[in-house]
């Protein structure tokens, strides 16, 4: 995959101390990862770049939100996100990925691509059950939420009225019967 040059950052020609970048992400960015799992997307990332003599410090923070469906109903909805990631870039023989808050460019290298910190940054702030708000204060009202009270299984049916499970019933009757 090919990076975006919109994302990488020269740092060859900056000065020692901190820099600021700014970028606005929307659904065309998740299209070039081809990462099909959210409908819109509108974030705001916040990038500062310090730069020391001997290496880089980023910090990244993101805001916005990202238009999912609802694990539950379906039903489409805006999932606010706020992340943030602390990055060390330090310089050596070989390019090491290796540990997630360390990156270790060659000698020689003039820029760095962020584009996937940024993607990984985003994704990862999504909760992995995507819950719908009208679902939890019981506000949203669709065919699947009453679907699913409608086969849902009753109070009376779980408790019999002593208090017992119903379903234990006749192995009871097994141990009165001798």
């Amino acid at each position: 995959m090919k990076p975006m040059k919109a994302y990488s950052i020269p740092f060859v020609g900056l000065k020692v101390g901190n820099h600021d970048f700014e970028y606005d992400i929307d659904q065309t960015f998740f299209e070039f990862f081809e990462f099909e799992d959210f409908n819109d997307v509108n974030i705001k990332v916040h990038v500062v770049l310090n730069k020391k003599p001997t290496l880089l410090e980023l910090h990244f923070e993101i805001s916005g939100f990202v238009n999912v469906n609802c694990d539950v109903t379906n039903e489409p909805y805006n999932q606010n996100i706020d992340n943030s990631f602390d990055l060390v870039v330090k310089f050596g023989q070989e390019y090491n990925d290796e540990n997630i808050d360390i990156l270790i460019l060659p000698h020689g290298e003039y820029e760095i691509n962020i584009q996937q910190y940024i993607y990984e940054l985003i994704v990862l702030a999504v909760p992995v059950k995507r819950i719908h708000p009208g679902v939890e204060d019981g506000s949203l009202s669709s065919e699947i939420l009453e679907k699913l009270e409608e086969l849902s299984p009753k109070e009376k049916n779980k408790k019999a009225n002593d208090g017992n499970d119903p379903r234990w019933d006749t192995l009871k009757k097994l141990l009165t019967d001798k």
